[in-house]
């Protein structure tokens, strides 16, 4: 018995170390905010604000990852979105679609759950949207969309990136609070990206939610 608890004990303190050296320099974990219902509504259904998520930061974030970088105009707030245009990059939105240097992104399938709800940040009254699977740069990740809102000059925006930034795009399109909004941001100041959720807001039992890779 003495044997297997210092053995056990050696175990925990070699995950520890393990663990504090990751963190020191490659993951750490963090709660997603859900005090700010514009920003909540901008990346769902990928996350939902209360999140526990893991976020990478021992190389660059590529493009088509889901990052967090500090918001522009508020230094205590946060921003996330998906890396849609690095430098160099024409990037057109209207409605749900993106079109990178004149190609376009499509849709490749139905979520598992084709159907989804929030509430809208305007009104707070329930919205049922719709959820299906894009690829942008081989990531193929959730977006969330509204019926029409694919209809000609529906949100239309066309911006080029310029050197040393990034433009970044909502995964709800719906509801998007991105660079079309604040404009592309340094790349230097998105050095997260998020990968993995923990568990989602309503805690361990939500199986749908717990553990979890983000793309």
């Amino acid at each position: 018995m003495y044997n297997l608890i210092k053995a056990l004990m050696w175990i925990a303190a070699v995950l520890g170390v393990v663990i504090g050296i990751a963190r020191l320099v490659a993951i750490r974990w963090w709660r997603v905010p859900e005090d700010d219902p514009y920003l909540v509504a901008s990346f769902a259904p990928t996350l939902r604000g209360g999140d526990w998520v893991l976020l990478w930061r021992a190389t660059p974030p590529a493009f088509g990852s889901l990052v967090i970088c500090p918001d522009p105009d508020d230094a205590n707030k946060v921003v996330i979105g998906r890396i849609a245009g690095e430098p160099g990059d024409k990037v057109e939105i209207e409605g749900e679609r993106i079109k990178i240097n004149g190609v376009n992104v499509y849709s490749e399938a139905a979520c598992n759950d084709a159907k989804f709800s929030l509430d809208d940040p305007v009104t707070g009254e329930e919205v049922e949207q719709r959820c299906d699977i894009e690829s942008m740069g081989g990531v193929a990740h959730e977006r969330g969309t509204l019926s029409g809102l694919n209809k000609p000059g529906a949100l239309l925006s066309t911006r080029e990136v310029d050197d040393g930034q990034v433009f970044l795009v909502s995964d709800n399109r719906a509801y998007p609070y991105d660079s079309r909004n604040y404009g592309a941001i340094d790349r230097a100041a998105c050095k997260e990206s998020i990968f993995f959720r923990l568990i989602g807001k309503s805690g361990y039992f939500d199986v749908k939610s717990r553990f979890t890779y983000i793309r």
